[in-house]
């Protein structure tokens, strides 16, 4: 056998034997895992993870995991917790200890200082008969038959259930609060989501003296004009009283060209598209997205209740903004 093949075999050996692990895990999700679901959820203070090794790094990412999805959550040390970290600790707290053994000195050395504050205690362990398993409020099975380490010693698929483990527990949670895409968003403001979830289209559309404005009876000359000196690739055409009357962009220019009309003389009401798409400016700009790129436009009229034009925003705006 080649090394190639054998690096192959080695791969698929491993992630057969980490899927069946998962697997394994879904028969395991009994009342003990609505008892931690109903723990958390009753809980008044935060989730307090801890772990040390390979599963205090799963239990950082389930710490994240449950902080951006709704679940007030950080990550302690075991052994920076024995030298002032329980101080970060409140009465109103619950800790979720990770170990897969069940038997790691540091988290048995905080059990006294947990009961001792009466926190509620899930564990999460491969071995249910273990101390912190029997420990615990409710202990969360995470037992392997088997390491995808071809020696069982290295975590493969124990942290890796672990890992699953933690995000069920993060999206049972998330559900049962009714947490939302906008809840998410809030959670992550500086992320693409966030950006699409949060921001609206008054915060990124031209306003005042930035818009291209002309009346009906400009000239397409002079509609020209203005389009070049604002850049928005557009002239949004006004009725008398000040409502939109219509648009006139790029494209439309290229029509009226195409069709040899004069430039001097050829009036905006003729030649523009009437009314047009446009948007309101307390609506997201991912909706504004969604409207360009559903009508193949670049660009929208903001308007208000009485339709008169308020704003003006194109692609290249939510391009800057992040939002696409």
């Amino acid at each position: 056998m080649t090394q190639s093949s054998q690096l192959i075999q080695s791969a698929r050996r491993t992630i057969r034997l980490e899927a069946k692990a998962v697997g394994q895990l879904s028969a395991r999700i009994d009342g003990a895992f609505v008892r931690a679901c109903e723990l958390i959820l009753t809980s008044r203070g935060r989730v307090v993870v801890a772990g040390i090794g390979k599963s205090g790094h799963i239990g950082r990412k389930i710490a994240a995991t449950l902080a951006s999805t709704g679940t007030a959550a950080f990550f302690v040390h075991p052994a920076e917790a024995c030298h002032g970290d329980m101080g970060m600790m409140t009465r109103d707290d619950l800790v979720l200890a990770l170990s897969h053994s069940g038997t790691t000195s540091e988290i048995l050395t905080l059990l006294p200082l947990i009961k001792r504050l009466g926190l509620p205690l899930i564990s999460m362990t491969g071995n249910p008969g273990s101390p912190l398993a029997l420990a615990a409020t409710v202990n969360l099975d995470a037992s392997i038959s088997q390491e995808a380490c071809p020696l069982n010693l290295a975590p493969t698929a124990s942290t890796t259930v672990a890992l699953v483990l933690g995000d069920a527990l993060a999206i049972a949670l998330l559900e049962a609060r009714g947490f939302t895409a906008e809840d998410f968003a809030f959670s992550h403001p500086g992320g693409a989501l966030g950006r699409r979830l949060l921001l609206k289209v008054e915060n990124i559309m031209h306003t005042g003296a930035q818009l291209p404005v002309v009346q009906r009876q400009t000239t397409l000359r002079e509609a020209l004009l203005v389009m070049s000196r604002q850049g928005l690739g557009m002239a949004i055409v006004l009725e008398a009283d000040g409502r939109l009357a219509g648009i006139f962009t790029d494209g439309d220019l290229r029509r009226a060209l195409d069709r040899g009309l004069d430039v001097q003389s050829t009036p905006m009401e003729t030649i523009m598209t009437v009314h047009g798409k446009t948007v309101g400016p307390e609506n997201l700009a991912a909706e504004a997205l969604k409207i360009m790129e559903d009508h193949k436009i670049s660009a929208l009229v903001v308007t208000d209740a009485g339709d008169h034009p308020i704003g003006a925003l194109n692609m290249h705006d939510l391009l800057r903004a992040g939002v696409m």
